[in-house]
């Protein structure tokens, strides 16, 4: 078994056409299918089902796909580990996020280690929390700024950084806008603006809010931070939002106020994978980021 046979059956698998896969790989069409006929012989199954001229994977063929990914980002990260050790510094690093640092945090930090270490390059992936966790596991991403950060989590090593606030958001012409500070169940009878059901955002708010003693009305959702912010400052409801995410100007006509009662907040940090040495790049990015939050808490 060769790693270009199984480069060549994912990669079918991937299109579900011989054809069209072989254009993709840039070798001739007899030459993919004698290859991918060598694997499955060798395999002594059959790794797909023909349908005309388009094909299917077998039920078989469906479990080797996922074992056959995994193998070949093994060898991809075995052979990138290799470079980096002969020069850590041109090391490529992935890097997730979520969309709550991406806009001021995560850019402040890359700028601050690119200063040091210019030939480093960076992947950026923004992602849910739940992708974020999977794609460390699954060796997807390198490391990924995470908030909250996970507990307890057999597969991640989690760094806390810093802890924060989150801070009610109101238009300027809202009833409670010339407060400085409420208890949260003064919100209770208020349209919320939300991320949507299955964020990490969304969860800690509606957490805070049943722990105040009432269940958000939530008629408004959004993905983005900054369409989220202008709903509110619109005036068509309410929302909470960590302080990171209020860095930088506001839309005109955006109120944050302090929250008394309870205490929402989250923990952000660097997650890593358990199950796998950092590469001398990545390892350099993860002592970086630790000793740039351990300076800034000396003044903060």
């Amino acid at each position: 078994m060769e790693l270009r046979q199984l480069r060549y059956f994912v990669e079918v698998a991937r299109i579900e056409h011989f054809s069209k896969a072989a254009e993709s790989l840039h070798i001739a069409q007899s030459a993919l299918s004698r290859q991918v006929g060598l694997l499955e012989k060798e395999l002594g199954v059959e790794l797909f089902e023909r349908e005309g001229r388009n094909v299917k994977l077998t039920f078989i063929g469906k479990m080797f796909l996922e074992q056959a990914i995994l193998a070949l980002k093994a060898v991809d990260n075995a052979s990138r580990l290799v470079e980096e050790y002969l020069e850590p510094e041109r090391g490529i690093i992935r890097i997730g996020f979520p969309s709550s640092i991406a806009s001021s945090m995560l850019p402040s930090i890359i700028s601050a280690f690119k200063k040091e270490h210019p030939d480093v390059r960076f992947h950026l992936k923004q992602a849910s929390y739940d992708t974020l966790t999977e794609g460390i596991k699954k060796r997807e991403i390198d490391l990924a700024f995470i908030g909250p950060v996970p507990a307890n989590d057999p597969e991640i090593h989690a760094h806390i950084l810093f802890s924060e606030n989150f801070l009610a958001m109101l238009s300027d012409t809202h009833s409670l806008a010339e407060f400085e500070s409420l208890s949260l169940n003064q919100l209770e009878p208020e349209p919320f603006v939300l991320f949507p059901e299955g964020f990490m955002l969304r969860q800690i708010v509606v957490d805070a809010c049943v722990q105040a003693g009432f269940q958000p009305s939530i008629p408004y959702e959004g993905e983005d931070l900054d369409a989220i912010k202008g709903l509110v400052s619109s005036g068509i409801g309410v929302t909470l939002l960590p302080e990171t995410t209020l860095f930088g100007n506001l839309p005109e006509g955006l109120k944050k106020i302090k929250i008394t009662y309870p205490d929402v907040k989250r923990s952000v940090g660097l997650i890593i994978p358990k199950n796998r040495k950092l590469s001398p790049s990545e390892n350099l990015f993860y002592e970086f980021v630790l000793e740039y939050f351990r300076h800034l808490n000396m003044w903060t």
